[in-house]
């Protein structure tokens, strides 16, 4: 039995939903439930507008074909599931390559100021898998444009009142309260499951509080820094992901790591330099000498391997990310060929990447951001010299498992509260913390879209959602989230009193350089066995530490340890989900199991948390899964829907490689027809 009212709980109170992260998914998310004239409470862990969605830099994809190639929708699903190796659910895949030109066109008139031709239309890059110029871009620095184009939309949403059902004003009530440096730090979850709320730590004053909701959005990113050092920012530890899948939330295809092949080697952290490079021409190259010590400018072309152009000829520098990443890898550490350092007489793990061809001023007009972050860290002229990169890691494919609701025609049934849902009743999310849209392997600039369109879709199912509940979370009992709050204030005063011999800095170090060393590019069973007995070590080791700061206020040193706790969770999902899967696909390579087998592995790995004997964290794995929603019970299982592309060898040796047969081409702007050059 739905409530009486939309507005208001039984008690007379504002009934919201409560989003955590500041992102794009969350911030499209929450424009989309405030659309529907639903009060939104927004959580971000730093300010909305340093959330790590201001990094990305190539662009976002959207086939509009401007440029008269071909391209189309259909061209775009069929890319991005061969991209991720088959292991992407495609309805969801085809609602977003769908929806992506006019979410371009929408960006547009938000304001963000995309790069244009001569004639005005929007201009587009080509980025990694594709055979097109797809990637709409403002410059080097995408992400910021998008995501300060978002929060502009959200600010507005501050200022608007909230009204009853009758229209009147309600006196203090704001459609989206917004609550910035705050950590959320458990799920609440009523007799039945349902989630009703969070409760999250304010880290400016330490205070801990329950926030009722009558849905909850994770839009947290990725766990980037469970592997050390990474391109994404150190707020990145998957912290949220990690505490909802201690409270029952599955996650899914956690191994799935990818690995940027080009980023700038550093002390501290992994820069970045963007995909959009080799988009605008940027060739990456050797020394056909392993002892080359001329600079690399220096280097007559005839003396250069530009190994991806002669290993791939067909896509060349913009083979998909998983596949240059082994290449630069194979190159560097089995052939022992990188770039060579006269002060230690040996080859470095670093490759060139060469952009001295392209005119200065179109550098700067498309390139400029990056070439900015490049030579400040680095010290060199990138207009004049070939930039030194190696792989970083930089993305989780695995995340949260969210369900959908397939349409006739093969995409998403719209405004289906299952759209994006966990397995935790009232749990939504969206965002790189779910698993929906990537497979095996992400092409680049899917990200943003991903982002986007997962809160175009998240935003209307928990409307659905919270049209069907019978009950608000704010009606619920004040014992629930009055045990819930006492129960993490026990847990925070615990960590303050910690007094062991470890420093949690130093087994974060452990932890990360053990996960960036065995299970990244290449995979060993024998050594992830090591691996997962390691994390079972530092699991002991982490409740022996020494909290370095026990002040009340702005406590970085207490909440890190928090923060420890769940990535060593995380780790062991990622690292045995690793174990388990013995194959190759995407971003996963065993060496030991080069070949992918879709007739044993073409599914989505979902894990299950449960307390060992010994108080370990265990990971359980299931194959079917049962969740409650809008009423009604539903069995998932960890099949993967692929009605719409016929999985098939994945090559990207040459154009047209995996389909010897390449269809006509299509006339432009047919969404339905199949592609000109088939990948």
């Amino acid at each position: 039995m739905a409530a009486k009212s939309a507005i208001r709980s039984e008690s007379g109170k504002v009934r919201r939903v409560v989003v955590v992260g500041g992102g794009l998914a969350g911030l499209m998310t929450t424009i989309k439930l405030c659309e529907a004239g639903v009060p939104v409470d927004l959580f971000s862990l730093v300010p909305v507008k340093r959330s790590h969605s201001v990094c990305a830099q190539g662009g976002i994809n959207a086939s509009v074909n401007t440029k008269g190639e071909g391209d189309s929708p259909r061209i775009h699903l069929e890319e991005t599931a061969y991209g991720g190796d088959f292991l992407a659910n495609q309805p969801p895949i085809k609602g977003m390559t769908d929806a992506a030109p006019g979410i371009v066109y929408m960006l547009d008139r938000m304001g963000v100021p995309f790069n244009r031709t001569p004639e005005g239309l929007l201009d587009f890059r080509r980025f990694g898998g594709t055979l097109f110029h797809r990637t709409a871009f403002a410059g080097a620095t995408t992400g910021q444009q998008l995501l300060y184009a978002l929060d502009e939309q959200v600010r507005r949403y501050e200022t608007l009142g909230v009204d009853d059902d009758n229209g009147i004003a309600i006196p203090g009530e704001k459609m989206v309260r917004k609550f910035e440096f705050w950590d959320m730090l458990s799920l609440i979850k009523d007799e039945q499951g349902v989630c009703r709320g969070i409760v999250a730590q304010d880290l400016k004053n330490m205070q801990i509080e329950a926030f009722p909701g009558d849905a909850v959005c994770l839009a947290t990113g990725g766990p980037g820094i469970i592997f050390g050092k990474s391109t994404n920012s150190v707020i990145n530890t998957g912290t949220a992901a990690s505490a909802a899948y201690q409270q029952g939330a599955c996650y899914a295809n956690g191994e799935f790591i990818q690995v940027h092949p080009t980023a700038i080697p550093a002390a501290d952290k992994l820069r970045l330099i963007s995909e959009s490079a080799r988009g605008e021409g940027g060739r990456v190259w050797v020394p056909k000498s392993p002892n080359e010590s001329r600079r690399g400018r220096d280097v007559p072309e005839s003396e250069r391997d530009y190994f991806l152009e002669r290993r791939y000829p067909g896509y060349g520098n913009l083979v998909p990310r998983d596949i240059a990443s082994r290449e630069l890898f194979l190159t560097c550490f089995h052939e022992g060929r990188g770039v060579y350092n006269t002060r230690t007489a040996k080859n470095e793990n670093e490759v060139y990447l060469d952009l001295t061809h392209i005119p200065k001023p179109t550098l700067k007009r498309k390139l400029a951001g990056i070439l900015e972050t490049y030579e400040k860290f680095v010290g060199e002229d990138p207009y004049e010299n070939p930039m030194r990169v190696f792989p970083a890691v930089h993305y989780s494919m695995g995340g949260l498992w969210v369900d959908f609701e397939r349409s006739a025609d093969g995409s998403l049934v719209h405004d289906s509260p299952r759209n994006h849902a966990t397995n935790v009743a009232g749990l939504y999310a969206a965002g790189e913390v779910d698993y929906q849209y990537h497979g095996a392997n992400r092409l680049g600039a899917n990200s943003l879209l991903s982002c986007l369109w997962g809160g175009m879709v998240t935003g209307p199912a928990m409307v659905s959602y919270r049209k069907n509940m019978g009950r608000s979370a704010y009606d619920a009992s004040s014992s629930l989230f009055d045990g819930a709050k006492k129960r993490e204030q026990a847990k925070y005063d615990a960590i303050l009193k910690m007094d062991g011999p470890e420093n949690p800095f130093k087994l974060h170090a452990e932890l990360g350089q053990m996960m960036l060393i065995d299970v990244t590019i290449e995979r060993h069973n024998e050594r992830l066995d090591e691996v997962i007995a390691k994390i079972d070590e530092l699991d002991e080791r982490q409740r022996r530490v020494s909290v370095l700061d026990t002040s009340s206020r702005m406590n970085q040193s207490a909440q890190f340890v928090r923060h420890l706790s769940n990535m060593i969770v995380l780790a062991r999902v990622i690292a045995q989900g690793a174990r388990n899967r013995d194959e190759s696909r995407g971003a996963h390579f065993k060496p030991a199991f080069k070949e992918r087998d879709d007739a044993n592995w073409l599914r989505t790995t979902m894990a299950m948390h449960r307390e060992g004997p010994n108080g370990h964290g265990e990971v359980t794995y299931v194959r079917e899964l049962s969740y409650a929603i809008a009423g009604k019970t539903l069995t998932v299982s960890d099949s993967v829907d692929v009605g719409l592309v016929t999985p098939r060898p994945r090559k990207y040796e040459q154009a047209g490689a995996a389909n010897a047969a390449a269809p006509a081409a299509p006339k432009a702007g047919d969404a339905s027809a199949k592609p000109a050059v088939s990948v």
